[in-house]
C-alpha cells in the first residue's frame, strides 16, 4: 500500500526506532507514547484493518502475539503486567489502517479504558 505510514516504516521510508524484525511483523517505538513502554508490531504484509483478515493471514496475527510477549519478557514486564491492545475503525481509534498490536507497559493500567 504506497500511502500507507506503516508500509512506509516497513520499507525505510520513514525512519523508527525499531525494537524487533523478523520475516513476519516488525515492532518499533510509538511516537505518542501512552506509557513508559509502548511498542507497535506490524505485520510485514499489509493488511487494513481486524475484518480484514484472512484464513491466511491467522499465523501472522498471532506471531504479532508472540513477538510482543517476547519484547515485554525482555523488558522486564513479563511478570507484573502489560496491556496488548489491537483497535479496528475509527471509532475503536485506528488512526492507521494497517494492523498493529500495542504493547503498553511500566506503568498500572486501568478498566476500561479511555
Amino acid at each position: 500500500m504506497s500511502n500507507c505510514l506503516f508500509c512506509k516504516i516497513r520499507d525505510g521510508q520513514i525512519p523508527a526506532r525499531v525494537v524487533h524484525r523478523d520475516d513476519v511483523c516488525m515492532a518499533f517505538e510509538d511516537i505518542n507514547p501512552q506509557a513508559p513502554t509502548h511498542v507497535v508490531f506490524i505485520p510485514l504484509k499489509h493488511i487494513a484493518t481486524v475484518n480484514d483478515i484472512g484464513l491466511e493471514d491467522r499465523e501472522a496475527v498471532g506471531h504479532l502475539y508472540t513477538a510482543a510477549a517476547k519484547v515485554a519478557k525482555e523488558r522486564g514486564h513479563a511478570e507484573r503486567g502489560y496491556r496488548l491492545v489491537m483497535n479496528c475503525n475509527a471509532d475503536a481509534g485506528q488512526t492507521v489502517f494497517h494492523i498493529h498490536l500495542h504493547l503498553v507497559a511500566g506503568r498500572p493500567m486501568e478498566w476500561p479504558p479511555g
